[in-house]
């Protein structure tokens, strides 16, 4: 059974930076991809960035893209997501996820659905995270 574990959330200024992890036990993060997602109070969750298990491609919400970056940690098991430049709309509970079993252009089309503000994709995901709190505030 995979465990997600985030952690790096807190307070921040805006303007401000923050590196979250998402730590995996039980099983390899290498064979899914993984998504990190948000939300806000008030609001439904969204995508924010997505990267997939075998080349590692990026996606991003537009809203973030330039700001944020996402990259993995084999040693560690994780996937980390920067955030930079943060804002008080960035404010949210940020969870990770996993997906595994599919192919690389599958992978690639749910990332991209995951992170598109026009989508209402239900994140069907296989691995939850419980989620940590960012909230930027002067």
């Amino acid at each position: 059974q995979l465990q997600l574990v985030e952690s790096g959330g807190g307070l921040v200024p805006p303007g401000g930076s923050l590196r979250l992890s998402c730590t995996a036990s039980g099983s390899k993060l290498d064979e899914y991809y993984v998504g990190w997602f948000r939300q806000g109070p008030g609001k439904e969750r969204e995508g924010v960035a997505c990267t997939t298990s075998t080349d590692h491609r990026q996606y991003f919400r537009p809203t973030v893209e330039g700001r944020f970056s996402i990259s993995r940690d084999g040693p560690r098991n994780s996937v980390d997501l920067v955030m930079n430049g943060l804002t008080p709309e960035d404010s949210a509970i940020y969870f990770c996820a996993v997906k595994g079993g599919l192919l690389p252009w599958q992978e690639a089309a749910r990332c991209l659905v995951a992170v598109d503000p026009e989508s209402d994709d239900d994140f069907d995901m296989d691995y939850w995270g419980i989620g940590t709190a960012v909230n930027v505030s002067s």
